[in-house]
């Protein structure tokens, strides 16, 4: 059963993140940057408003109930999304969600019964899954993308903390929308790369 600290740092969380992604929508239904000043003000008023009871026929806080449909999101998905609206925050790169992407279509088919190995239970204090994290995170400091770093690095400190109910480590590395929006991910830069060769064809052709 869930501690009342632990419950309260999972309904901020639900809170920060429902907040960080209607600004996320917010900026891509606008045709101008929205200035950072305007997007921190509105991520503290948001915030509140899924965080604490609206009264009326809502006795839980709006988070609550998007957590209920979402379960609780890996530490990953939620700094990935929280960084998003930070100042010149960079798009995450493809090096980050090809792997990601691969470790999803073979992890979840084999996680939830499909054949003999469960890469699951790796999760609880296993060295070599600790070990392979570290990897990657070294992986993205190698390849300049910095912030894959102190990510990857949180979602450790997080897990040998017990910051979540969970102690499996897949719990703070990986979850479902992590996974479809790294496969996502994929065709859709093969679509931008054979657009931007096309547009650059169109460009250079002879006239």
């Amino acid at each position: 059963m869930m501690t009342p600290y632990l419950q309260l740092i999972a309904l901020l969380e639900m809170s920060l993140t429902c907040a960080v992604v209607l600004i996320i929508l917010s900026q891509k239904l606008s045709s101008k940057e929205i200035p950072f000043v305007i997007r921190l003000l509105a991520a503290v008023l948001l915030v509140n408003l899924f965080f604490w009871p609206l009264g009326m026929s809502l006795e839980l806080p709006l988070s609550a109930y998007v957590r209920g449909v979402t379960g609780e999101l890996s530490i990953l998905t939620m700094l990935l999304l929280w960084s998003s609206i930070l100042p010149a925050a960079k798009k995450t790169p493809l090096g980050f969600k090809v792997p990601v992407a691969l470790i999803a279509i073979v992890f979840y088919p084999l996680a939830l019964g499909l054949g003999m190995l469960d890469p699951y239970a790796w999760g609880y204090g296993s060295t070599g899954l600790l070990i392979a994290t570290i990897f990657f995170a070294i992986w993205c400091g190698l390849t300049g993308w910095t912030k894959g770093v102190w990510i990857l690095s949180f979602a450790i400190i997080a897990w040998a903390t017990h910051w979540h109910e969970s102690t499996n480590l897949w719990d703070y590395l990986l979850d479902p929308f992590l996974a479809i929006w790294a496969l996502l991910a994929i065709p859709n830069a093969i679509y931008q790369k054979r657009r931007e060769r096309a547009h650059s064809g169109h460009l250079f052709r002879a006239g």
